[in-house]
């Protein structure tokens, strides 16, 4: 018997939304795509009771791994349950900041290595290296997009499409993924519903102000 498909987790249907099929690059810049893709994972360890998180922090609730096996790596990099009584955690900002390039790179591996994505490596001016993750199982990409417009549709019915449009938005690739023009400031409203994207779209505000020398 042919095992079922793995069940599509959050990073996972976000990279795959984010990433232009054809070029393999990403909708948004790509460092507020690895802030995006830190706080999926970690919404989608809230999804699963793993994790809770409240005024900007986080910590983990439930310390036993998850079967998906790149979830299992990012649960080993967070903080033992917090056994002080009073809710403390680590800042959400904080974690997405500092692991949203490895988290990316953990899920954009697991992805080529199912074929799910390929890997194209290139040059910039001939000398330094540089990855494209164009989209090898079309149909598995196809059918994401298609279960978030439905969503998008029914406006947004559930927690996980929920977590997700909220992390669509605070990366910026609302646009991008089909919705409608009216949905947009919905989904904006999401955002601050949901303290993994909060902690994305924060990130991306920090990045945005030192570059335009509003911050430090």
């Amino acid at each position: 018997m042919i095992p079922p498909p793995p069940t599509p987790t959050l990073p996972e249907d976000l990279l795959l939304l984010a990433l232009d099929p054809v070029r393999g690059k990403p909708f948004c810049r790509n460092r507020f795509l690895e802030y995006a893709m830190a706080g999926a994972a970690l919404a989608e360890l809230e999804l699963q009771d793993r994790v809770t998180g409240q005024g900007g922090r986080f910590q983990v609730t439930n310390p036993l791994e998850p079967p998906d096996p790149v979830l299992a790596a990012v649960m080993r990099s967070l903080p033992a349950p917090d056994k002080g009584g009073r809710f403390s955690g680590v800042s959400a900002k904080g974690w997405v900041r500092h692991a949203g390039r490895q988290v990316e790179g953990m899920y954009l591996d697991a992805l080529v290595e199912r074929g799910v994505l390929r890997r194209e490596t290139h040059r910039f001016l001939g000398l330094l290296p540089y990855h494209r993750h164009p989209v090898a199982a079309k149909d598995l990409a196809a059918q994401v997009r298609h279960r978030f417009v439905a969503a998008e549709r029914a406006g947004f019915p559930d927690h996980r499409s929920r977590a997700l449009a909220a992390l669509v938005s605070a990366a910026g690739l609302s646009r991008f993924v089909g919705t409608e023009r009216g949905s947009r400031s919905a989904m904006r409203h999401l955002v601050h519903d949901h303290w993994p994207a909060h902690a994305v779209l924060r990130n991306i505000r920090q990045d945005r102000a030192n570059q335009s020398g509003g911050g430090g």
